[in-house]
């Protein structure tokens, strides 16, 4: 009887950001972030010159922290879910630790994407979501061997989760999304009729 398994498994973390840490207001969430956004001049003007649908903070701000404590209480609550992504995964850290790197509102309108894109330099990436109106975008995972492929078929419609070439997680508000950091993803076209989609992603480094 052949002896068939799996090897080189990619792990993916999804829970309620509330399972860990401060309870933390929606409502009061997405204030913040739109508080945040209507202020920050430095961020809007880097969006528009990069030709960035909606806005983020990325490129501007660095210590959300510090400014808001409702992002103060998102760090604490994040720290757990990292550190049992982590026990999950394994991890020899050596004794160092993995901590915040950075942290970052998105808001993406009707119509807009964020291509696809990998975190270098960091070990896990992360996203929680703050609004996610019906016809938002989903996370779209790619398969990280694809480009060894070359020459293979396609899967057949409806193969196994762990052989498709994307994997579409659809979160809702208050989830938490971990993977690890070289894992290739994307947030395609964001299919609501009006509303933004609004979530805020982070970075944990090893140190």
């Amino acid at each position: 009887m052949p002896e068939i398994s799996s090897l080189f498994v990619t792990r993916f973390y999804r829970a309620r950001l509330s399972e860990f840490g401060p309870a933390i207001d929606a409502d009061e969430f997405e204030s913040s972030c739109y508080s945040i956004a209507e202020d920050d001049e430095a961020g809007q003007e880097w969006c528009e010159t990069e030709g960035y649908p909606g806005y983020t903070s990325y490129a501007s701000l660095t210590d959300l922290p510090w400014r808001f404590p409702i992002f103060a209480d998102l760090v604490k609550s994040l720290d757990l879910h990292v550190a049992e992504f982590a026990k999950d995964l394994e991890f020899d850290l050596g004794g160092k630790q993995l901590v915040l790197e950075d942290l970052w509102i998105n808001i993406l309108p009707p119509g807009g994407t964020h291509s696809s894109h990998l975190h270098p330099h960091s070990v896990i990436s992360g996203t929680t979501y703050v609004a996610m109106p019906e016809g938002a975008s989903a996370l779209k995972l790619e398969d990280p061997r694809s480009a060894r492929m070359m020459a293979a078929p396609p899967r057949i419609k409806g193969c196994r989760e762990e052989l498709k070439t994307f994997v579409y997680q659809r979160p809702q508000v208050g989830d938490v999304l971990l993977w690890e950091s070289w894992l290739r993803h994307e947030v395609p076209l964001n299919m609501a009729d009006e509303d933004e989609r609004i979530s805020v992603s982070f970075n944990y480094k090893w140190e």
